[in-house]
């Protein structure tokens, strides 16, 4: 091996990291080798400098547990988790568009009724989500698991509240043609944590750390691609810069506010609250679609 020098010292390691049996692993360690000291390289950073960046992804790491995971945060203001899920979610058009799931998904949602109030007891003002989901043929698709979460009218998760139990989530399926009601309040637009090392990174910039209001869908039903989106109220003053970059024109929809009266799941409101019309389309997998020719 020759002695190393500023010079060679990347095609040495190069050459060296070529000794991979795995061949997607070998390409994937190359490319982060080529690509990481193409970045050294470029802002040639001091002693000090590079060991306040181990420092941070320490304190990082430190600080993820089973319902804060601030690496996927880390992921979302810097757009790459848009951009992972948008190269591994290459669907047609007519399809709902996924995007990012963000650091808040809890899973094991408790069960609910078709028109179940998923926030019981939580502060804001009662929304009603009504729709269908269907296939691109528009074929009902009875039996869908909609997965939801979301912030409460103060615009806090079941993380950042000090609560027993689920928390302004809840599973939610169809009915035989398609339909569902779900019951909430309206969320409310919300900064990203800023206690933690990404809120110390974004505190140095001028990058608004806000995120419009929204509820996150997670949808799955046999037979079709799993969905993983949101839904934004139009006309939120952050909706044109998303701090994580998730939002799709085709996801902002209207939360209409109603008089007292009767709701969608047909029970009598005293007082105010939103209605929100959406459908969502899956499209089958491909699997599915060459066992049934």
């Amino acid at each position: 091996m020759p002695y190393v020098t500023e010079d060679n010292l990347t095609d040495v390691v190069m050459e060296r990291w070529k000794d991979i049996p795995d061949p997607r692993l070998r390409r994937i360690m190359q490319s982060l080798i080529r690509h990481l000291h193409g970045f050294v390289r470029d802002i040639e950073p001091t002693q000090a400098e590079w060991a306040a960046a181990i420092d941070w992804l320490t304190r990082t790491g430190k600080l993820c547990s089973e319902k804060r995971q601030e690496f996927v945060l880390a992921s979302d203001v810097l757009g790459v988790s848009m951009l992972v899920d948008t190269i591994n979610h290459r669907r047609p058009s007519a399809a709902t568009p996924n995007t990012v799931e963000g650091p808040f998904h809890v899973p094991n949602a408790p069960a609910m009724a078709d028109g179940g109030n998923m926030a019981q007891g939580a502060p804001g003002i009662p929304c009603f989500v009504t729709g269908k989901v269907h296939g691109l043929d528009g074929e009902p698709i009875a039996g869908a698991v909609l997965d939801l979460w979301q912030t409460d009218g103060e615009g806090l998760y079941e993380d950042q509240r000090d609560v027993k139990g689920p928390w302004m989530r809840g599973l939610y399926r169809t009915q035989a043609d398609g339909s569902y009601v779900i019951r909430t309040v309206a969320p409310i637009a919300y900064t990203i944590p800023m206690d933690g090392t990404v809120g110390e990174l974004m505190e140095r910039t001028d990058i608004s750390h806000m995120r419009p209001a929204h509820i996150h869908f997670a949808i799955s039903a046999p037979g079709y691609h799993g969905l993983v989106t949101h839904l934004f109220q139009r006309g939120d003053e952050y909706i044109e810069n998303d701090v994580v970059y998730a939002v799709k024109e085709p996801l902002i929809v209207d939360f209409v506010k109603r008089p007292p009266g009767k709701a969608p799941s047909g029970e009598m409101m005293a007082t105010p609250f939103y209605e929100v019309k959406y459908d969502f389309v899956l499209a089958k997998r491909v699997e599915a679609l060459a066992a049934a020719e």
